[in-house]
């Protein structure tokens, strides 16, 4: 059987063009694609896509409870790799994600950061790991 490669994460959210902005201004993404209506995008973020889809479009094919930020965040994580987590996480804040772990360093020597996005989704900001 042919080994599986992860093409793309979506994430729906209540406003696409809201959310590519956002991943522009805090993480320096640039937007690959943005379809004419606004419901889906894909930024430019390497071999694996990261999306935004209207909550909308999901309709009854999949149910799932929106991500906000008021809310406990889904036990997942968008992780950025970058060689300055410190200016990266400044970055993001500045920006408008909340902060939830100021950069520290793990004992195996990789610098980790967490924020939340504007819709409440959770992104990790780290350096490449050694080793």
């Amino acid at each position: 059987m042919e080994s599986m490669k992860l093409g793309y994460v979506i994430h729906y959210v209540p406003d696409v063009v809201k959310a590519v902005s956002f991943y522009e201004q805090a993480f320096g993404l640039t937007r690959m694609f943005v379809h004419e209506s606004g419901q889906f995008a894909q930024m430019d973020t390497g071999t694996t896509g990261l999306c935004f889809c209207a909550e909308e479009l999901a309709g009854d094919a999949v149910s799932f409870d929106p991500v906000r930020p008021e809310r406990t965040p889904p036990g997942t994580e968008i992780g950025f790799v970058t060689n300055d987590v410190a200016a990266a996480f400044e970055r993001a804040v500045a920006a408008g994600a909340t902060v939830v772990l100021k950069p520290i360093e793990k004992p195996w020597g990789q610098t980790v950061s967490y924020v939340r996005d504007l819709n409440g989704f959770l992104v990790e900001i780290c350096s490449p790991m050694s080793g």
